[in-house]
């Protein structure tokens, strides 16, 4: 039950998170109008690099106008380049495909079971790790969760269920609310974790609806958010992250290191800094995962640990993300 301290968190009447969804920017040439860069529109890839666009207009409204490398733009719009053939980069860059014991169901780590909850996201982020992952074949929702749910029940070494897509926040509330009842004869399972972007990029999710069912479930509960710059977050979006954490979320936040959006010591510690003021913790810096489309946003290794290293003589350590790359196969994020 939400309780009296937490009335004033409940979002005010406004724009159903659905209607908004339907509403996001799917052509690239609207985008670059939005923005004031008609002109460049003879830049852009045929048919967005067999990648569809999507982003919701609130995050739009966050690109600076008239700026070609504004970091959020760089993020959502499709690039010549995502064309290129590149040695190294595949499609399937962290070895999903060969971790799956069950329909929707990923088991790479001890202790940790993660389900594809749903094939969609408010935002296709151009350097998508899963930009080529079947999701058609790959739904852990399917059929009420049986599935997944069934490989989670005969495996007692699982204590956190991890919901990623994606985006699991995708799916309506009531969806979720299907999972949860699942779990519930399923006793060691003790932690749930969310991996979202919607918060950042479309708060309007973070409803009433929704942070009843968050604060009701009987367990630990960690909301994994994803940005990648501080000027991704504003009032709306603290707004929802207040919400998340008086439903009883532990909130952290992964972002990707990549290349003329985030590759600045500065522009990180900006970063870190804004997630502590919203509440949120700086958890992974990741590695670009080494997807085909994905080559031109790549920071090397070297400079990459470099970055984190003036991050750290600038910041509290608390405030330092752990700079990683997942490699299929292996049994952790592997510290670079």
């Amino acid at each position: 039950m939400i309780t009296a301290s937490h009335a004033a968190r409940l979002s005010p009447p406004g724009p159903d998170w659905r209607a908004l969804w339907r509403e996001a920017v799917t052509d690239p040439c609207e985008l670059l109008a939005l923005v004031g860069l008609e002109h460049l529109a003879d830049r852009l890839p045929p048919g967005d690099a067999g990648f569809a666009v999507r982003v919701p207009r609130g995050f739009v409204a966050r690109m600076r106008q008239g700026d070609p490398q504004d970091p959020l733009l760089l993020q959502a719009l499709p690039q010549l380049a995502e064309e290129d053939v590149v040695p190294g980069f595949g499609l399937d860059a962290v070895g999903d495909l060969a971790a799956r014991p069950a329909q929707g169901v990923l088991h790479k780590y001890e202790g940790r079971a993660l389900l594809i909850a749903s094939g969609s996201c408010a935002i296709n982020c151009r350097y998508c790790f899963r930009r080529h992952f079947p999701y058609g074949e790959e739904m852990a929702a399917a059929g009420q969760w049986r599935k997944a749910l069934e490989h989670v029940r005969q495996d007692s070494s699982i204590r956190e269920l991890i919901l990623s897509g994606g985006d699991p926040l995708s799916l309506t509330t009531a969806k979720l609310e299907e999972l949860t009842q699942g779990l519930g004869d399923i006793p060691h399972v003790t932690r749930l974790r969310i991996h979202t972007r919607l918060p950042v990029v479309l708060p309007e999710r973070i409803d009433d609806a929704f942070v009843r069912w968050l604060d009701a479930l009987p367990l630990q509960k960690v909301v994994v958010l994803h940005a990648n710059h501080a000027n991704e977050f504003d009032a709306s979006v603290d707004a929802a992250c207040a919400r998340l954490r008086d439903a009883g979320a532990t909130l952290l936040n992964q972002s990707v290191l990549l290349r003329g959006i985030n590759d600045d010591a500065g522009v990180l510690a900006a970063l870190s800094e804004r997630l502590f003021a919203a509440g949120v913790l700086p958890y992974y810096l990741h590695q670009l995962d080494r997807v085909q489309g994905a080559a031109h946003f790549e920071v090397d290794d070297a400079r990459a640990q470099a970055l984190v290293e003036a991050v750290r003589h600038r910041l509290p350590g608390y405030l330092v993300p752990r700079l990683v790359r997942e490699v299929g196969g292996e049994p952790s994020k592997r510290p670079v």
